[in-house]
């Protein structure tokens, strides 16, 4: 990977005495705590983020950006969690409102799931959670409220797009536009993108998902709380490995499975994965990466093989990258009758603008020997998965 763009390496320079707060990262969590505000019977939860940044403290090659940057991290954490639950204690039937029939695009990273969420994203029958919303969920009822969440997160695109430039080239956000759920969800596989963490990985993996769920439900609660009900169309990679907490919150939810050849899945994301974590390690461990990502994302494919048999066909969609990423126009009326959505001439019209690349940005280029990895590492991780993918070509 090239140098630092010089607006990081300055940034890093000027955080450097700030960064010296790694030393004590129960102080620097007090303090994110505090300002985040009371969470008096919430303490599993408080404690689990105290337990994330005390690792994320001890990364290995953290950068003061990268501080800084797992400190906003989990203070965001907080704060939204306080706030969704000061709204509901505010206003407690926000917990009976109903979210009927969603859609969960799910899949490995890399496959589509960004497309497939845009274009169901088309219809006005749906409801997709937008970046800002993400990042700030609440009622957006206070005079000028809705206007800073947009901001906060259009500075939070900015400073991404300033310290990583490619990264957009792979992923772009859109601080107005629909994004994934991850951004809500309290603990995913995400911090490990940006810094070596390894005494995060064995806890992540045994951990109970549920009541991260129950607080995602929540969120969309909040969200839909005094606005006309639509159907929520989410999505995100990381609920694959989730599937049974997932299901067993939003039992009636429609599980949209993207699938696409685990070795370009897992070059693709690597080298996603590369460019953010630059921004917050240095050096970049590429092989590292490599490493990690083969067993995080193998770990994943296994835990949804595992709960797909408990899924009623009738609430399964399964999605080829080739359906839309081939032919959008042909494959999207299909992807609406599979989810029971109707497909009109409104949506069709709309389809370019979601389906084409996006101005400005330059075709990704990827490879598995970059990060230590061979095709046959690859297909050995994944021989249950390839073997579903088998299946499902002949069907």
């Amino acid at each position: 990977m090239s140098s630092a763009p010089l607006a990081l390496t300055l940034a890093n320079l000027l955080l450097r005495p700030a960064a010296r707060s790694r030393r004590t990262p129960d102080r620097a969590f007090d303090r994110l705590l505090a300002g985040a505000g009371p969470a008096d019977g919430d303490e599993r939860f408080t404690e689990d983020f105290r337990f994330l940044l005390r690792c994320w403290a001890r990364a290995e090659d953290l950068t003061p950006v990268g501080w800084l940057s797992a400190q906003g991290h989990v203070g965001r954490h907080l704060t939204g969690r306080a706030r969704i639950r000061r709204l509901i204690a505010e206003h407690p039937e926000i917990e009976e409102e109903p979210v009927e029939r969603p859609v969960f695009v799910v899949g490995l990273p890399r496959t589509a799931t960004t497309l497939t969420h845009a274009v169901l994203s088309l219809s006005g029958e749906h409801r997709s959670p937008l970046l800002w919303e993400l990042l700030t969920p609440g009622l957006y009822r206070q005079p000028g409220e809705r206007q800073r969440a947009i901001t906060a997160a259009r500075r939070l695109v900015g400073s991404i797009d300033l310290f990583a430039p490619h990264f957009r080239d792979i992923h772009r956000l859109l601080p107005e536009g629909p994004e994934e759920c991850t951004f809500a969800l309290p603990h995913t596989v995400m911090p490990l993108s940006q810094a070596r963490i390894p005494e995060y990985l064995p806890w992540h993996g045994t951990r109970d998902f549920l009541p991260d769920y129950r607080h995602l439900k929540r969120v969309y609660q909040v969200l839909q709380y005094g606005r006309p009900r639509r159907r929520w169309v989410l999505k995100s990679p990381l609920h694959l490995e989730n599937l049974d907490a997932l299901r067993t919150v939003f039992p009636d939810a429609t599980i949209v499975w993207t699938h696409r050849d685990p070795a370009t899945v897992v070059a693709s994301f690597c080298s996603l994965v590369e460019h953010g974590m630059a921004v917050s390690t240095r050096p970049v461990d590429l092989h590292g990466i490599g490493a990690t990502w083969l067993e995080l994302l193998s770990r994943s494919a296994a835990r949804g093989l595992a709960s797909r048999a408990a899924v009623p066909g009738e609430q399964l969609v399964d999605v080829p990258y080739s359906l839309l990423a081939a032919d959008p126009a042909a494959g999207a009326p299909e992807l609406y009758a599979a989810v029971g959505a109707a497909w009109t001439d409104a949506e069709a019209a709309r389809l370019p603008g979601v389906a084409a690349r996006p101005k400005g940005t330059r075709p990704h280029r990827y490879d598995l020997a970059r990060y230590g990895l061979t095709r046959e590492d690859v297909a050995a991780a994944f021989a249950d998965y390839d073997a579903l993918r088998a299946e499902l070509d002949r069907s």
